[in-house]
């Protein structure tokens, strides 16, 4: 979904990417021993490029027309043109906790695709290529974590 121009828009979208440095990696997940910049350092990396740039970026829960829970991510320009792309939530499961982890997720890949900004390392598409299946490592990775816990509620960590 788009304005019917969007030529203004496109030059300072042009202007704001030659401005944008890839965002840092600033938090850990432990679980799955790597590093990744969440939704908070996305935007303020952003932001005052955006700002600069006459750009906002503007995200909203929504439903399909089939029903299903969607963000859509509105990348707007000054002079009212604008951008916008639906994507589909998939919840880990059916409970606040899943909507909001779900919703999180969503907004920064959206915020990010949206401007075509980077904090990943370009692995040339080998992730993407890898066959179905458990990386080499990661089962002993998981049963150490079973076993290193206490009780219950450690597990839910």
């Amino acid at each position: 979904m788009k304005s019917e121009f969007i030529n203004e828009l496109a030059t300072a979208l042009s202007a704001a990417q030659a401005e944008f440095s890839a965002v840092q990696k600033d938090k850990a997940n432990p679980f799955f021993k790597s590093s990744y910049a969440d939704l908070a350092s996305v935007v303020k990396t952003a932001t005052p490029v955006l700002t600069k740039n006459g750009l906002s970026v503007s995200q909203f829960i929504t439903n399909t027309e089939d029903g299903r829970d969607a963000l859509v991510t509105y990348l707007l320009h000054s002079s009212g043109q604008y951008l916008a792309h639906t994507m589909v939530l998939h919840l880990p499961k059916s409970d606040p906790q899943g909507q909001g982890s779900a919703v999180t997720y969503a907004r920064r890949y959206s915020f990010m695709s949206v401007l075509g900004l980077v904090a990943d390392v370009d692995d040339d598409g080998n992730a993407a290529q890898r066959k179905a299946g458990m990386p080499a490592g990661q089962l002993a990775d998981w049963i150490a974590a079973i076993e290193s816990c206490t009780d219950a509620d450690s597990l839910k960590t």
